[in-house]
């Protein structure tokens, strides 16, 4: 059985998936609105990513014999001045979904409790690839600021990512 601390965190960390999912589809239309397809492909493939990471939470609660809680999405920002700016406020956001991140694990740790704190690793390395990707992009980015057929090269290498159903949602559609 989950203590209460940590199924309220949980629903909480359900809550802030959502959210980075609706942020990142947000940035996803901006960029599409600006003419920048690879990057609104690069940003939709994050929405279904944070979509996912919500369901895994919600199964988790289900096979613990817990409620899902489901809370008001609040709103997001809708326009950046640039992918770098969408990028730099990714990263931004990734490090509060990290701590988040690392605060469940604390809680299960403190709990005792080995189903979650096993359970809660994937997400864990799930978060240093995360920043790790971010910090990735806003280097390439600055790196061809500027540089209109540096920004169209590397626009052109994001329209070719394609989304993978994160493993422990595997067999489970």
């Amino acid at each position: 059985m989950l203590s209460k601390k940590l199924h309220d965190a949980i629903n909480e960390q359900i809550n802030a998936e959502l959210w980075s999912a609706y942020l990142y589809l947000s940035m996803s239309l901006d960029a599409e609105n600006k003419g920048l397809k690879g990057v609104a492909n690069w940003f939709f493939i994050q929405f279904r990513e944070e979509q996912d990471h919500a369901r895994i939470f919600m199964n988790f609660l289900a096979s613990r014999d817990a409620k899902v809680e489901l809370k008001p999405i609040a709103e997001v920002p809708t326009t950046w001045a640039s992918p770098l700016e969408m990028f730099r406020a990714t990263l931004e956001h990734e490090k509060k979904v990290t701590a988040m991140i690392q605060n469940l694990a604390t809680i299960a740790h403190d709990d005792i409790d080995f189903a979650s704190q096993n359970s809660l690793v994937w997400f864990v390395n799930e978060q240093v690839e995360e920043e790790e990707n971010c910090r990735e992009m806003i280097s390439a980015f600055d790196a061809v600021e500027g540089n209109k057929f540096g920004l169209y090269m590397l626009d052109k290498e994001l329209a070719a990512r394609v989304y993978a159903t994160p493993s422990p949602l595997a067999g489970k559609e």
